[in-house]
Parts: C-alpha cells; structure tokens; sequence
C-alpha cells in the first residue's frame, strides 16, 4: 500500500472550475465512502476549500488508484473527467507527503502562512475518522502533517509573510502616488489574500475600497466589512479607470487586466498614475501594463525583494527548511519501521536457536543443579542478545536513510531469515511512474487517468 495525492488547486485550475468542483460536506463523506469501497483504495480523505479540492490516501496500485480517485471526483463534482485532468495533479509517495505537510503549513496557500488552512486539514481528518475512512497510514500521516504546521506556526514568522507582501506594496504605491489616504484602492478578488489587502488598506485608511470578484455575493461581502464598495465584473472598466491602486488577489487563469485595458483606463484619468500591486500566482495583471508610461506595477517578484531587505525572506526560507527536515524525518520513521518484520525474524530465529541448543543440553546432563542451569541459561542469553544487539541497532539506523530497505535484505540472507514480509503492492513501479508523472505533460496524465481500474 502506498500514498497518493490527487487533487486540483489555485495553481492549477481557473476559480470558474474551482468553484462547479466545491463540494459540501455531506458530497465529501458520500465520495471518500465510495472511494474506500472500490479495488484499490484503503484509506482517504477529502480537503475541500475554496481554493483546493484534494484527494489523500493509501492505494495498492498506482494506476488503479489513479483511475478510480479520478472518476471519483468526475462523479462527485459533476464535471467530466476529461475536463478536470487537465488541471489534476498526481503525487505519490514521498512526494506526497512533502506536498501534505506545505499544503497544512501553508506554504502552498494563496495568502502564504495563513493558519486557515490548518483548521480545515483538521475538520478533514476527524470527518474521516468519524467515517472510519482514515486509519493507521493515512490518518497518521495528517496527525503528522498537523503537528508540523502548529510548529511551524509557533517556532516561525511565517504567520507574517501574506500581511507583510501586501504592507510591501501598500509602501510602494505610496513612494509612486503619495500619502495613502489620497488613494482609491480596488481590490481584485474575494479569497483569503483578498481579505488581507482589504483589513491592510483600510488600517491605513485609504480613500475608498472598491472590491471586484467573479461572484458578486462574496465582493460584496468582503467590501461591506470595511464599509467598501462591492464591483459587479462587468463594470471593472470604470472601476480601474475610478482606482489609483489596484491590487490583485484573484490567481485566475487568464490575466484580469491586459494592457489595452490598463490603458484605456489611464487615457480616462487624465494623466494621473496607477499602481497595480500583483499579489496573485499565477499573475492576474499582464506584465505589459509596466510598459505604460503611467502604470507601475509590482507583483511577488519585486515585493519578494522588498522582503528581502527587511529579513522576512528569511522566515520564509527558515519555514520551508522546518518542512523539509520533518518530512525527511517522517520518512526516515516509517523505513525504520518497515525494517522491523526483519529484526524481529532475527531475534525469533536467535531465540529458536537458542532454545533448542539448551533443551539438547539439558537432556545431555540429566541431574544438573537446577541453579546452575539456570545461570547457564541466562550465560547463553546474554551472549546471543550481546552478539545481536549491534547488527539490529544498525540495520535500524541504515534502513532510515534512503534505500535502506537493501541492509535488512542483506540481514535475511545472511542469517537464512527466509523471504521479506510481502511488499507494498506497486512500490517500485509506482516510484518510478511517480518520478516519470512529475515531468511528464499533462497530456500524459490525461492518457494515465484513461487507464482505470485493472491497470497497475
């Protein structure tokens, strides 16, 4: 059994597709049940926000999980499977859990550091356990995932990166335009990083807010919380043309803002310069508009330098570095532990042994002081736990580090332990597919995801 992501996120997938693919609690239960009664998915759980959809769990085959998590999410979302593997992503493995552990960190967050995400990691996992969907792999591995993200949380500034991007670009502006309170602000979108543009703005009182998204309900939602003004999309001419300050949230595909549309909204405003702060990934304002004698614009890059001048790139890097050292930590964990059915054959094999040869050895001398058979037996156990020690405390050592599965192979030849305990159905195979899938088109995963059920 192996662990797999499948899943479509903000980076992947337009904010149109992500918002047919949400899909309620009850959706959620009703899909991972259904994932769990098929051939080859043990354990899942379902992380559904407004800007992901992902699917994590333990699978016997690669290619049959794929298959059936990908017409799991078809059926449940309603969207057609050809439609969503163009956005879907696959991890496997260890790729896998590099990926859970940045996701409940939220290092892959729209607003990067928020702590959102790890409420909603932990309402997954106990919905899933209430199911009895997660159990000892997956389960674990999001209890894991969870304790990583409040660690990182308390032992880093990550907390304040997202804030701190946009009070970048909120001093930018004002070096470009003058004081803040002069400026109208629009902001472009309605999620998380949206939300703190918008609380930012207003705590250094701005003009006016103006807040533009694709959904109506939730601009206007966002604008009246700080006594804004909602935008309906089809009126974001005239609203560019009304702002001195865009900054836009919204990680759509496609650019919300080209330059033709930028400068007609300059032609409007008689001369008077625009900033437009570009908080999005992948970009919401075209890089042309920079062009424009009097547009300034400043996206991740450029406030990603900001940042570095103040040091919090540096919290940054230390976050991500807390990640990768406890995902190779985990790792290095569970090949320990699939070394153990090794050690323990050894020491079974040791103890037979050992048993036998002081059964013969009473029969041999019949009469023998009780106590001095005694004595003679703990002799004989000390000697063989003495001689055994060394090898399990180092076959548990080697087996942590990558490959390590090759030093309890070579244990079991050379004490005649038999073969290993099965192994996980697909492994190998699904490493290497895992490897190929990473740098293969998405045309190749759409060809992978035709394949279901049978395939291995």
């Amino acid at each position: 059994m192996s662990i797999m992501i499948v899943g479509l996120s903000h980076r992947t997938a337009p904010i149109s597709l992500l918002e047919r693919t949400t899909l309620s609690t009850e959706a959620a239960a009703e899909l991972v049940a259904n994932l769990c009664r098929g051939e080859h998915v043990a354990e899942a759980i379902a992380l559904v926000t407004c800007n992901r959809l992902e699917i994590y769990a333990e699978v016997s085959k690669f290619h049959g999980g794929i298959g059936e998590i990908g017409a799991g999410l078809a059926e449940a979302t309603g969207v057609p499977l050809t439609e969503l593997t163009e956005h879907l992503y696959v991890h496997y493995e260890n790729a896998a859990v590099a990926h859970l552990f940045q996701v409940t960190c939220g290092l892959d967050s729209m607003a990067v550091g928020e702590q959102q995400i790890l409420g909603q990691v932990r309402t997954a996992l106990r919905a899933a356990q209430g199911a009895g969907s997660a159990g000892r792999t997956i389960g674990h591995l999001v209890q894991n995932a969870l304790r990583v993200g409040k660690r990182v949380h308390s032992e880093t500034l990550l907390d304040q990166a997202a804030p701190s991007l946009v009070d970048a670009g909120l001093r930018k502006a004002a070096e470009a335009l003058g004081p803040l309170g002069e400026l109208n602000v629009l902001v472009l979108g309605a999620g998380a990083m949206s939300g703190l543009s918008v609380a930012s703005a207003y705590r250094a009182q701005v003009a006016s807010i103006s807040v533009c998204s694709r959904t109506l309900p939730r601009a206007r939602r966002l604008a009246e919380s700080v006594g804004g003004t909602p935008v309906p999309r089809e009126q974001l001419p005239d609203a560019l043309a009304a702002a001195d300050l865009v900054i836009a949230c919204a990680g759509a595909t496609g650019y919300l803002v080209e330059k033709d549309a930028a400068e007609l909204a300059l032609k409007s405003r008689d001369g008077r310069a625009q900033v437009y702060i570009d908080l999005a990934l992948p970009r919401d304002v075209q890089p042309a508009v920079a062009e424009l004698d009097a547009a300034h614009v400043f996206d991740l890059e450029h406030l990603g330098q900001v940042l570095t001048a103040e040091g919090l790139s540096e919290d940054l890097a230390e976050a991500r570095a807390m990640v990768e050292n406890e995902v190779a930590l985990y790792l290095a964990d569970q090949r320990a532990k699939e070394v153990a059915p090794t050690v323990v054959a050894l020491r079974a094999m040791a103890r037979s042994v050992m048993e036998t040869e002081l059964d013969r050895l009473s029969g041999r001398l019949d009469g023998l002081d009780p106590d001095v058979f005694a004595e003679l037996e703990q002799t004989v156990h000390r000697v063989v736990e003495k001689l055994l020690h060394q090898p399990t405390v180092r076959v548990k050592e080697l087996a942590a580090a990558p490959g390590g599965d090759t030093y309890a192979e070579a244990l079991r030849l050379l004490f005649n332990l038999g073969p290993a305990p099965a192994a996980k159905a697909g492994d190998l195979p699904g490493v290497e597919l895992a490897v190929q899938l990473e740098q293969d088109s998405l045309t190749d995963l759409s060809a992978l995801l035709g394949r279901t059920g049978g395939a291995s």
